[in-house]
């Protein structure tokens, strides 16, 4: 089945969609075609900052009008991974309101004295007395979860800057436990993102413009990659990675023609 075949699209965001503020080439006419063929699509996206509702105004600033059933966050991949795990449980949370939000949905409560866990998301309101309540909480018996996987992420005029995985890496470092990660590449979130699109595998492709968390997330998962190169990765970079993504594409503008 050629890419263009394929029934649906499961689409990362920064990086392939948008940079910062500004809709990247070809975007607008990529989802003119999903909705001209009848694509089934979503935006799965590492980040747990913002709700689906904010990533639609987002996406409408930038003029293009999606439905908010079309946004799946690494917030709400954690928010339902929580709630199945301890139904009614509590959290001390480090993040931003779409992750807060998220748990609070899910039936999730706050709490800084005796959680069950510590929750980390991507914050500009990171420091270190949240750290030292972290730990703290943890050595008494809370359990660590990250929202994702990833070091880093995209910043203003270009800069790499730290994201949740560095984020946590001093709480692991100072307490000796490790954080369990949702996000991609985890496959529960690429199996929420199969739910919400009611497709088997081989029917749908991944989109993403990161190696270490789309393309892997796509090859564990057994389905096709589509590598662009609109966001952090190069095609000096590919020689780095074990694994290679079945499509390497200058953005998602040209899809409809492979």
């Amino acid at each position: 089945m050629s890419l263009k075949d394929k029934k649906g699209f499961i689409c990362d965001m920064d990086g392939v969609i948008y940079y910062q503020n500004e809709l990247l080439p070809g975007v607008k006419e990529f989802v003119e075609w999903l909705y001209k063929e009848n694509k089934k699509f979503l935006f799965l996206t590492n980040s747990s900052e913002r709700s689906p509702k904010e990533l639609q105004l987002k996406m409408k600033r930038l003029g293009l009008d999606i439905d908010e059933s079309h946004f799946y966050t690494s917030a709400l991949a954690t928010a339902a991974f929580l709630a199945k795990q301890k139904p009614g449980c509590t959290a001390y949370v480090i993040g931003e309101p779409g992750l807060m939000n998220a748990l609070y949905d899910a039936g999730i409560s706050m709490n800084d004295v005796n959680p069950d866990y510590v929750v980390v998301g991507e914050t500009s309101n990171y420091n270190y007395t949240s750290i030292i309540k972290a730990v703290e909480l943890l050595h008494n018996g809370a359990k660590l979860i990250g929202t994702n996987p990833d070091l880093t992420g995209p910043g203003n005029g270009g800069m790499i800057v730290p994201a949740c995985k560095a984020l946590v890496s001093p709480i692991e470092l100072t307490t000796g436990k490790q954080a369990y990660y949702l996000g991609k590449p985890n496959p529960l979130m690429m199996r929420c993102g199969l739910d919400l699109l009611g497709c088997k595998e081989e029917d749908i492709a991944i989109i993403g413009d990161r190696m270490d968390t789309d393309i892997v997330a796509g090859v564990e998962s057994e389905i096709d990659t589509v590598l662009v190169l609109s966001g952090v990765t190069a095609k000096e970079d590919l020689h780095r990675f074990p694994y290679c993504p079945r499509y390497i594409l200058n953005g998602v503008g040209e899809v409809p023609e492979n």
